[in-house]
Parts: C-alpha cells; sequence; structure tokens
C-alpha cells in the first residue's frame, strides 16, 4: 500500500463514521504517524514527492492504530498530544481543554491592556495556554495558574518548560481564590460556562473525551462567572483588569455582572465569527455601585 492509497483508506473510514473535517484528520495523523515512526519531517512537498512510494509497516499498522481510535471520536489533539495556541505548541491530554482559536481573543484582548512588569493571575487555568501566551508577549511579566486540578496543573508545568517561562510563572492547586494571594494587575480566566442540561449535546470529542470539571458551569453557565466577580476585587490592584472568555449569548449577563460590583469600563468583545467571546473591565474604586454610577 502506499502513503497515498493509506490516506484515502483512512479518509473513508473517518467519514464513515462522521469524523468531522475526515480529510484533514487522515492528513494529519498520517504526518504525525510517519514523524512518530520514520523520524522524518514532511509537509505538503514530501507528500507530493513520496505519495506513490510504498509505505513502511511499521508506519501503516501505527497509522491505523491512530485511525482506529479517531474514529472512536477520540480527539486528534488526544493523539497527538499537541495543539497549537497563539502562535505556540501545547502539550495537551485528556485531563486539560484542548486549546481553541477562539479563546485567542481573550489573549490579544489582555496584550491590548499590558504593563511592563505586570502580575497575571489565570484562574481555572487548564493546560496553561492563556497565562503563558500572554507571558511569552510580556517584558518582565510573571504569573499564577490556578486550577482544581492537578493533572490540569501537570500539563500547564509541562507546556512552562516548553516555553522557556518556568521562572516566570506559579501553578497552584486551589478551588478559584483559596490559595491566591495578590495583588494582580490582571485577573483572566476561561471558566466552565456551559449550561449542565446542555452537555449531553456537545460532540462526542467535547462531551466524552475533554474534562467535565473544565465544562460544567452549573445550571445557568454562570456559577463561576458570579463567584470569580464576587471575590476578585480583593485581588486585584486598583485599576487592575479583569477578563472573560464567555459563552456566545453570555455577554450581557457576564457585563452585567461585572457593572454591578463597581467595575467600569465594561466592553463585550466578539470573535472573528461575530460572537460574544471575551467581557473585560475595569477595577473601579471599592465604594460599591454609586461610585461607578458618579
Amino acid at each position: 500500500m502506499t502513503y497515498e492509497e493509506a490516506r484515502k483508506e483512512a479518509e473513508q473510514i473517518l467519514k464513515g463514521a462522521e469524523v468531522p473535517d475526515a480529510a484533514l484528520d487522515a492528513w494529519y495523523l498520517l504526518e504525525y504517524a510517519i514523524r512518530k515512526i520514520e523520524k522524518k519531517e514532511t509537509g505538503r512537498t514530501w507528500y507530493l514527492m513520496n505519495r506513490k512510494e510504498s509505505i513502511l509497516p511499521g508506519t501503516l499498522l501505527y497509522y491505523q492504530e491512530l485511525v482506529s481510535r479517531r474514529k472512536q471520536r477520540i480527539p486528534l489533539q488526544h493523539l497527538t498530544g499537541e495543539q497549537e495556541f497563539y502562535g505556540y505548541p501545547f502539550y495537551v491530554n485528556e485531563h486539560v481543554l484542548i486549546p481553541r482559536q477562539d479563546t485567542e481573543v481573550l489573549v490579544e484582548e489582555a496584550l491590548k491592556r499590558k504593563k511592563e512588569g505586570m502580575k497575571v493571575l489565570d484562574l481555572c487555568t487548564g493546560s496553561g495556554c492563556i497565562l503563558l501566551s500572554i507571558l511569552k508577549n510580556l517584558k518582565q511579566g510573571t504569573g499564577v495558574g490556578i486550577d482544581i486540578s492537578e493533572q490540569a496543573l501537570e500539563v500547564a508545568r509541562r507546556n512552562a518548560k516548553r516555553l522557556g517561562l518556568e521562572a516566570a510563572t506559579t501553578f497552584i492547586l486551589s478551588d478559584l481564590f483559596e490559595k491566591a494571594q495578590g495583588p494582580y494587575d490582571m485577573i483572566v480566566s476561561n471558566p466552565p460556562y456551559i449550561e449542565t442540561e446542555e452537555i449531553a449535546q456537545l460532540m462526542p470529542e467535547v462531551r466524552d473525551h475533554e474534562p467535565r470539571l473544565a465544562l460544567d458551569g452549573m445550571s445557568d453557565g454562570l456559577y463561576y462567572y458570579r463567584s470569580i466577580v464576587s471575590q476578585c476585587r480583593d485581588y486585584l490592584k486598583e485599576d487592575g483588569a479583569l477578563l472573560f472568555e464567555i459563552g456566545a449569548g453570555q455577554g450581557a449577563a457576564v457585563s452585567e455582572l461585572l457593572k454591578e460590583a463597581g467595575f467600569v469600563s465594561v466592553q463585550v468583545i466578539k470573535d472573528l465569527a461575530g460572537l460574544d467571546r471575551v467581557v473585560a473591565g475595569k477595577a473601579g474604586t471599592k465604594k460599591g455601585k454609586q461610585e461607578k454610577d458618579v
């Protein structure tokens, strides 16, 4: 069997299993198999030049195993162990959410508010992709990532080492602010925000293979936003920034939470698809709602 025949066969298998982007996944898995077994760096040019060559038996066997697992709707990123985010390669596994392109909007908005030497807190840090992407673009910045899952924190520490940010980061096992020590210039978070009853309707890749702990935002999806907003003022510097990723349709509700807590300059930022994606605000005085309305 040639490389081309193997790829086409894989594509048909994945299409039969109704895997989204079957052709693309067949290609990515072939690249990965060649890289792992044959220790070759491939690409479109390599493939075009070698597609009629016979695939090595060991490569074919490994490739078929990967395709079989993808057919079971195991996420591609769990098979390859990697996902690119904000231009950086992040290690991922079943203990963390797979970084999404939409979340890059949160990083971009955070960097619009950056200061040299800024101290950042990332709640529900998961893989660490948000915090680490911010710190890669800061001068003398430091950050703390908090998560309730030690397995997720192990992934985040591995990514900090991969990106050369071990000295700039600390990762803490904590239930939100339980073990946090402020103040911070900025707090960012992509908390669980999916309504509990909606989780059963998610794609199998998400519903069955990504951590429910990182998905479930309780009955209305707003539980963690309320918890963070109600406590965060004690951990933010004067004029510090708070930025959330949100689900589509949550912009108004989360904005109101910030305003009620005395935040000013509250904004809802859309993603490339035109959907509400980030809510950002600046800490006003701690005197409360009357102060913000003056």
